[in-house]
């Protein structure tokens, strides 16, 4: 946790927020990770109360939670919850593409760019930017079609699916993943919506696949490792 030093000192609670949610997607902090009080407190430089606060908006959200043993912790979401939570995103996001404006050259260009550090990430392995840059995608062309709000709504989703993908997702899904990315992103340029729809609903689909067949083989080496 001690990256999370780079917020500025000290921090408002909605500032702790941000910064975990920012380490829990590029897997800083991982599924099932300790957050202690005491610790975040002294890493942020602010009282116990301030550090409690954000724990309690992060729990609202469905990214923490607590229990009395344990203290604070991320959550593990199931499979099932990560199902939920695709179908979820597959409402909002296919909602905001048939809604969708002409998206401007410059947006084009920052989502490009978007894309290429995605592939760059995978290039070069690291696992956490990759899990970071191919769910912030999500929100970032959420806000480039001009809804803030929905882009916030993301955020959350998407950090959940992140959560899992830490626990489940190869390279290989990973891959198919910013494949998606920069397909979706041809169709924007050129403005054909309905291909962008298709291609955002096979990606979504292709996700929930790819989750359910790691958690089953994840399943399948834990009994035969018993």
């Amino acid at each position: 946790m001690e990256d999370l030093k780079k917020s500025m000192q000290p921090a408002s609670s909605n500032i702790i927020e941000s910064r975990i949610i920012q380490a829990v997607l590029s897997e800083e902090i991982l599924p099932g990770e300790r957050l202690g009080e005491k610790d975040l407190g002294e890493i942020f430089g602010v009282s116990r109360t301030l550090v409690r606060e954000a724990m309690m908006r992060l729990s609202s959200r469905g990214i923490v939670a607590v229990s009395p043993r344990r203290g604070w912790f991320v959550i593990e979401p199931t499979v099932e919850e990560a199902r939920e939570t695709i179908e979820a995103r597959r409402s909002v996001e296919i909602g905001l593409l048939m809604n969708q404006k002409i998206i401007s050259a410059d947006m084009i260009k920052q989502l490009e760019a978007h894309v290429l550090e995605q592939q760059r990430a995978i290039d070069e392995n690291d696992l956490g930017r990759r899990s970071y840059l191919l769910g912030h995608f999500h929100v970032q062309l959420a806000a480039a079609l001009g809804n803030s709000i929905l882009a916030n709504i993301l955020e959350e989703l998407t950090t959940r699916i992140v959560l899992i993908a830490a626990l489940y997702q190869s390279k290989a899904d990973a891959q198919q993943s910013c494949d998606n990315h920069r397909r979706l992103v041809n169709a924007l340029r050129v403005n054909k919506v309905e291909e962008a729809i298709k291609i955002m609903d096979a990606h979504l689909t292709h996700l929930d696949k790819a989750l359910n067949t790691r958690l089953r083989k994840h399943e399948l080496s834990g009994k035969l490792s018993n």
